[in-house]
């Protein structure tokens, strides 16, 4: 692995997503990327007899089709690196009690699915794993219930409020030859400027994805024409604006190939207020629609930023701020290798 300065990791050796896995619910199944997911399932419950249960199953789900397509078993697997967003990573932590993987947990929010592709990158570059799977997943009623209220409250919603995407997301880094190539990661500072609402989290988050954003154009010495797409996780249709904006005023302008993971996800006719969030957010969009169009070549290169809000149920309620986070990983199609 080479250091391009302090954050950003460009991979030594040919680095490569042999397969991903996506599963989500009956809202994103009902969005404009529908199709572009392993499963979708009709109802909230995923068929089990609770919130926690079912998002269990989304995780299960996603690495299952994802070592199914790899041609691979969970004993061909050197590690298992995860995360979500209930308290202690307990949907991680008992699936991974199932497939006995040697197992790292990670959180970062909703920037965990690009928190353990980086790490799982970098561990396979180095030589200390040949096959790594990472994987997250969300629920929004799991979601729901421990930030705000159940959703069986019925509660209103702010127009600033994002909604938690039902889903997970699961991919096998390695060094064999695939069709999407692990090219850099650079790794975000927290950042916190201040705002304390933790139902305006798209403000929260945008200065952090702006830094690392500025930070990876300064490592790399690229300019915003050098990528198809900047896919940042969750800003929504509040912290989108805000990023480009604040890159603007350094002389970025990113506006022609900016989008969101939580403004494609869903349609403006859906109930999601801001639009999605989540750690699922931006792992369902890359690894199910972002995935496929890099394995065809109708992407040559993405830098996909995801964003995390690192607070948890209590801090609101004292008054904190929110310190945030924004990871990246750029991908890029191999077909581009070949000319």
């Amino acid at each position: 692995m080479s250091k391009l300065r302090k954050q950003t990791w460009r991979f030594d050796h040919p680095i490569y997503l042999a397969s991903t896995g996506t599963v989500v619910g009956p809202l994103e199944s009902r969005g404009p990327l529908s199709g572009s997911f392993d499963k979708e399932y009709g109802a909230l419950d995923c068929g089990e007899k609770n919130w926690t249960e079912a998002e269990r199953a989304l995780m299960r789900r996603a690495i299952s089709f994802c070592l199914a397509k790899a041609g691979k078993k969970e004993g061909d697997m050197d590690l298992f690196l995860a995360g979500d967003l209930m308290d202690q990573t307990v949907t991680s932590n008992f699936i991974a009690r199932e497939n006995r993987i040697p197992f790292i947990g990670m959180f970062g929010a909703c920037s965990t699915s690009m928190e353990t592709l980086a790490a799982g990158a970098q561990l396979v570059d180095s030589g200390y794993a040949d096959n790594v799977l990472c994987a997250v997943s969300s629920h929004n009623a799991t979601a729901e219930r421990q930030f705000r209220y159940p959703t069986e409250y019925g509660g209103p919603m702010n127009l600033t409020q994002t909604f938690t995407v039902t889903g997970a997301g699961a991919a096998i880094v390695t060094k064999e030859p695939g069709k999407v190539r692990v090219a850099e990661a650079t790794i975000g500072r927290v950042i916190d400027w201040g705002i304390g609402d933790a139902n305006n989290m798209g403000s929260a988050m945008a200065p952090a994805a702006a830094d690392t954003i500025w930070t990876h154009f300064q490592d790399t010495g690229r300019k915003p024409e050098d990528y198809d797409l900047i896919v940042t996780g969750d800003l929504s249709s509040v912290g989108s604006p805000i990023l480009k904006q604040l890159l603007f005023e350094k002389g970025l302008d990113i506006g022609k190939i900016h989008q969101d993971c939580g403004l494609m996800i869903y349609s403006p006719d859906q109930p999601v207020n801001a639009g999605g969030s989540g750690c699922a957010c931006s792992a369902v969009v890359t690894y199910g629609y972002l995935f496929k169009r890099l394995a065809e070549g109708s992407l040559r290169r993405v830098f996909v930023v995801a964003t995390g809000a690192l607070l948890n149920s209590a801090t609101p309620k004292q008054k904190d701020t929110i310190p945030c986070v924004a990871h990246g990983v750029v991908l890029e199609s191999a077909k581009e290798e070949k000319k």
